[in-house]
């Protein structure tokens, strides 16, 4: 997919990746770049430095979705691809157990990491498929292809959102819509900043990449339409490994989780 000429919806596009995804795409010819954010200062901030739109939606909420889509669409015709990169992190917390965080935050991050892909896709699909052509970037996680440890909803629902892209992209590739997901480990953001001691705890072993690493890293994969856009290389092996010793991955996990001084009780 080339980005020039495109109109552009990202979501969590006030700061961190979004901010950068929108700055990249403004940079690579953007029609226009639509920057939703549940902070509409920050949206309004991100819009007004690269000619942009800024909406303030909680992806939460599938009514603000549709409004936008529909809004957006009215007025230039078309969304040629929406990015739903909006994402919220925890931890497991006391007593550190895989079932410790409560059912609050199990269900914001269901809520954020898979249905407002869900919500994008039903709002977007219609014009999508009459055109016989669109474009999905949902940004997950490594932990949705391997886990984020310390913190089990984080990594429960990164994996459904990636099932949830799969499922995008096995029912309507034929119809001309492009699915991409985005599945990077820490970055710089207020996210990655608030884990471990500040420092990303297991999420950064293989360092940190900036936000606008990240968005050039998506911008050459949307060029060549990869499925599975992997701004840390690494996260291949891992996933390779994962795949040809399920066991072995396992306790190497449970390894790096005492490393890192996770209780183990």
């Amino acid at each position: 997919m080339d980005i020039g000429g495109k109109v552009v919806i990202v979501t969590g596009g006030g700061n961190g990746i979004g901010k950068a995804l929108c700055e990249r795409f403004h940079q690579a010819g953007a029609r226009k770049v639509i920057v939703a954010d549940l902070e509409q200062d920050s949206a309004a901030a991100v819009a007004a430095a690269i000619d942009g739109d800024a909406y303030g939606v909680d992806v939460r909420n599938e009514g603000q979705i549709q409004a936008m889509v529909a809004a957006v669409e009215e007025r230039y015709g078309v969304i040629d691809l929406f990015c739903s990169n909006a994402g919220i992190i925890a931890t497991d917390g006391e007593p550190w157990w895989a079932t410790s965080a409560p059912n609050t935050t199990w269900q914001a991050m269901w809520e954020i990491h898979v249905m407002s892909h869900v919500y994008a896709a039903r709002a977007c699909l219609p014009g999508m498929l009459e055109r016989g052509e669109g474009y999905f970037l949902n940004t997950a996680s490594a932990a949705g292809l391997l886990a984020q440890i310390g913190d089990a909803a984080y990594s429960t629902t990164k994996h459904a959102a990636i099932g949830f892209a799969e499922s995008l992209a096995i029912t309507h590739g034929d119809d001309g819509i492009g699915v991409s997901v985005l599945c990077p480990q820490a970055v710089a953001t207020r996210m990655v900043a608030s884990v471990g001691d500040g420092d990303g705890g297991t999420a950064a072993v293989d360092g940190i990449l900036t936000p606008q690493q990240v968005a050039q890293e998506v911008v050459a994969g949307l060029a060549v339409e990869e499925f599975l856009i992997l701004p840390h290389k690494e996260v291949a092996q891992y996933r390779q490994r994962k795949a040809d010793d399920y066991d072995r991955w396992l306790a190497g996990m449970r390894k790096l989780r005492g490393r890192f001084g996770h209780p183990q009780k």
